[in-house]
């Protein structure tokens, strides 16, 4: 049976949600992540209209400023966007069992085998699209095709709003008519190195040996190219395992600025610590997944003697793998955030001797959930501290 993979993305998500939330604001640039003035924050979402100026995510707030003076600038509103999030996953769930949700705003759909049920995939994303529309407000991009990487690239090309389906068997003539900056991992500075060796397009690096890419982008980088040119199954997105409760991200530019690469873990650990709390589980071990502009990837988990106990519990300790195993100066592609070993809070265990207040943090956080699955109309924000 052919494989069928939707890589849904939600369209410009965080500042799509302002706009939905001010309709005042619809039509205008609007860039989330901080007000002018503050220091050292990032771009985290920029409206479609912000884009037109060059703005774009983890790009500093201050050269935003410069770009759109006029645009409107808005921390975010993490609690808000996950339950908008969930309100478009729960969509997703009503036409597939398989759902891997990647992050607060990218996920992908397993629709093999679901002809029967739903008619042609592609007839199938038009209604997904249809319904997230009507209950949510928001728009997604569809990507459809055989294998996730591709969907992926699919759902990229015809933003916003989108739906591009590639056709099985079509794979590697697709790839061989994409321009080069169009494949999807290759960054600012792979792009360079290709260029300096005289590759230009796709056809050119399928024209070249593995050993050949693998030496002006290594071992890992190589072997991605060599594949993904000819349309071969070349699955970057492991799904968690039954016993972790993980999300990731994959940034278009890569993230080399401190602060733009905490603020992304953070909004990694708000999407763990939720699900962590709508599913009623708990977990003392948490992994970090980094991948570098060159395609390596490395992983990193610590274990301790209590559970993780809130989002600000879980940003500091990601924070502490993280820096242990970073190599600094590295442009980071890809972050992700798993809690790990996962167990029902029903699980009988031994209490922590000491609280340092972080049961308090749990509570209030478990509140904010509640409220917010109670009445979508409230606004709760949790904002993050300015730091030299």
């Amino acid at each position: 049976m052919q494989s069928v993979f939707l890589h849904v993305d939600l369209d410009a998500f965080f500042a799509s949600v302002e706009q939905l939330d001010h309709p005042e604001w619809r039509g205008k640039p609007v860039i989330v992540g901080g007000k002018p003035g503050d220091r050292r924050s990032v771009v985290s979402t920029a409206s479609y209209e912000a884009r037109e100026f060059g703005v774009h995510s983890a790009m500093p707030l201050a050269q935003a400023v410069r770009l759109c003076p006029n645009g409107i600038y808005v921390h975010g509103r993490m609690e808000r966007y996950h339950e908008k999030s969930q309100e478009v996953m729960a969509v997703f769930k009503n036409y597939s069992p398989d759902v891997q949700q990647m992050s607060v705003d990218e996920a992908f759909i397993d629709l093999t085998g679901t002809e029967r049920l739903f008619g042609a995939p592609i007839e199938t994303a038009k209604r997904i699209k249809s319904e997230v529309l009507e209950k949510t407000g928001l728009t997604v991009s569809i990507g459809i095709a055989t294998t996730k990487y591709l969907a992926k690239i699919a759902s990229g090309l015809q933003k916003p709003d989108g739906l591009y389906a590639i056709a099985p068997g079509e794979e590697e003539s697709f790839m061989l008519n994409l321009p080069l900056e169009k494949v999807w991992g290759i960054g600012k500075k792979s792009l360079t190195r290709l260029n300096d060796a005289g590759i230009r397009t796709t056809k050119e690096i399928h024209r070249h040996s593995l050993s050949f890419l693998s030496g002006i982008l290594g071992p890992a980088g190589g072997a991605f190219l060599y594949n993904t040119v000819r349309g071969l199954d070349n699955d970057t997105f492991v799904p968690a395992k039954s016993h972790s409760v993980s999300s990731e991200s994959t940034y278009a530019y890569d993230l080399t600025d401190r602060y733009a690469i905490e603020t992304a873990l953070l909004e990694l650990c708000y999407t763990v610590m939720f699900r962590l709390l709508r599913e009623k589980i708990r977990s003392h071990s948490l992994g970090i997944k980094i991948r570098y502009e060159d395609f390596t990837t490395v992983s990193i988990q610590e274990t301790s003697d209590r559970d993780i106990s809130s989002v600000d519990d879980m940003f500091e300790r990601a924070k502490n793998i993280f820096y242990k195993k970073y190599e600094s100066g590295r442009g980071i592609r890809l972050l992700g955030v798993a809690a790990q070993n996962v167990e029902s809070i029903d699980t009988p265990r031994q209490a922590d001797l000491f609280d340092f207040g972080e049961s308090k943090k749990r509570k209030v956080e478990e509140a904010i959930l509640k409220h917010l699955e109670k009445d979508p109309r409230i606004r709760i924000t949790k904002a993050r501290m300015m730091k030299d």
